[in-house]
């Protein structure tokens, strides 16, 4: 593997280049807690230096993969292999190769800021300077504080820098941007981006499907312990059925409501470029390919029902349309 060190602009990171392999292999990955199947015999393999995301309710497996990919939990039955390694025989080589940022972290409090980076560069053979860490944090002025007076931003960015310290080849992140404010959600944004254009591997959990969506190359949902879905947004996106989906709720005091929401539904499903049709409680979805031509057919479909709208709005196919239609639930209700 060539090793390049990248000095452009503020990048504090060596460049990687590698052929198109797998940084991390997982077979028949299976682990129970009493009756409880949390991962029940899953297959993934994430490609060196992509982006890889991981999404799933509670419950859903997601965490405990996570966990036992970082080697904090040992799995039943399976195998997995991060950049050709595996926990039994390379435990302190891959300590050495890996970066972890949990969603919370518990550090000292009496502790600084420079100290806390100190010591977790200490761990290292080789990484970046603590100077480099403080500035990919943005904690230039959080710098000689003590951890107890960091605010939770703070101290989310403060687990994001002890995991970039070692210069990691491959970064676990879970819920890395959960308490960050919208410009420094954005800085980590970037920062993620910076370290995919230097060949670094990211496995990621999150619960903003836009962050998702921006950010990871590929994308497994897992729900009761499967993968229920894998690809890449785009392609995901794809399997919606339309480029648009149009959501709208009719009024609960209409006395034809009851006996005319079959009709309408009836109705709405016989519109050309109407792709399917889900309720949600009161509201319904629709998938739509062609929403210039659909949305006056739905407003007229509604009229001759003689019901009336109280919601209607549009917005175009995400990666929460697809979570919604495979799972029946909304990531960020959970």
């Amino acid at each position: 593997m060539k090793m390049v060190r990248d000095r452009l602009g503020d990048d504090a990171f060596e460049t990687r280049t590698n052929a198109d392999t797998a940084s991390v292999q997982i077979r028949g990955l299976y682990k129970a807690y009493g009756d409880v199947r949390a991962v029940d015999g899953i297959d993934l393999e994430v490609k060196s230096g992509e982006c890889f995301g991981l999404l799933g309710p509670n419950g859903a497996g997601k965490t405990t993969t996570i966990e036992i990919c970082e080697g904090l939990t040992e799995p039943d039955a399976g195998s997995v292999e991060l950049l050709g390694r595996s926990w039994r025989q390379h435990a302190q080589e891959l300590r050495q190769l890996i970066g972890i940022q949990l969603q919370e972290t518990q550090f000292p409090d009496k502790q600084t800021v420079e100290e806390l980076l100190l010591l977790f560069r200490s761990f290292y053979r080789r990484g970046i300077t603590v100077d480099e860490a403080v500035g990919l944090a943005q904690l230039e002025e959080k710098r000689h504080a003590r951890v107890g007076g960091l605010s939770g931003g703070q101290k989310q960015r403060l687990a994001m820098a002890t995991a970039l310290v070692g210069d990691p080849e491959l970064l676990f992140l879970d819920e890395p941007t959960t308490g960050l404010d919208p410009q420094a959600r954005r800085h980590l944004w970037d920062l993620v981006e910076r370290l995919k254009q230097a060949g670094r591997t990211i496995i990621m959990t999150t619960h903003y499907m836009d962050e998702a969506q921006q950010l990871c190359d590929r994308v497994a949902i897992m729900d009761h312990g499967h993968v229920i879905a894998l690809g890449t947004p785009k392609e995901l996106i794809a399997t919606v059925g339309g480029e648009d989906i149009v959501e709208f709720a009719l009024g609960s005091s209409d006395p034809l409501l009851q006996k005319s929401v079959h009709a309408v539904v009836e109705a709405l499903k016989a519109i050309p470029g109407v792709q399917s049709h889900r309720m949600d409680e009161a509201l319904h979805q629709l998938s739509v390919s062609e929403l210039h031509t659909a949305v006056p057919r739905i407003f007229a479909a509604i009229e001759e029902q003689g019901l009336h709208l109280s919601e209607f709005r549009t917005h175009s196919a995400t990666l929460e349309d697809v979570f919604v239609r495979l799972t029946g639930r909304n990531l960020r209700d959970e």
